[in-house]
């Protein structure tokens, strides 16, 4: 063999063994790209429920007129009134601490609701037109200057 051909095999063979050492990453990719390792590639995961949609809303409690904040009655009261003609079929309110920056730029701390919806993809564009409505109506009656929405699909299974 001349030396040529044995640098050239040389080469081929050194070729080879990097890519072989690649490959078992690259067989684990996925079309999303990300990878997976040989261990960690799962078996296809049982798909349940029904494709919904989750609104997520975040409300506050302090009032930018300065009046005092919205109490649990006043703001159950406006879920009652306001939320759950929209949403019958159930929702969660859950309580918690909030910090959000106001159009001064000063950053307020307060106590805040957030309420979770979830309602079929169907219903979704009945859905959106009904939450913007409660983010109006609480923003006008509470004196908010926004309340936060967000939203995921998810699926549901009850």
């Amino acid at each position: 063999m001349n030396p040529q051909s044995t640098r050239a095999r040389a080469a081929l063979v050194t070729a080879g063994v990097l890519l072989g050492a690649a490959l078992p990453t690259a067989a684990y990719a996925t079309l999303d790209g990300s990878e997976r390792s040989p261990a960690a590639a799962p078996a296809a995961a049982p798909v349940r429920g029904e494709p919904f949609v989750e609104s997520r809303l975040l409300f506050g409690t302090a009032r930018s007129d300065g009046a005092p904040a919205v109490t649990d009655r006043q703001f159950m009261a406006f879920v009652d009134q306001e939320v759950t003609p929209s949403f019958p079929d159930g929702l969660t309110v859950r309580q918690g601490r909030g910090q959000w920056r106001d159009t001064a730029g000063v950053i307020g701390k307060e106590r805040s609701y957030e309420l979770l919806l979830l309602y079929p993809v169907a219903a979704a564009a009945s859905g959106d037109r009904a939450i913007e409505e409660i983010r109006r109506d609480y923003e006008k009656r509470f004196g908010q200057e926004s309340v936060g929405r967000v939203d995921d699909r998810v699926r549901v299974d009850f």
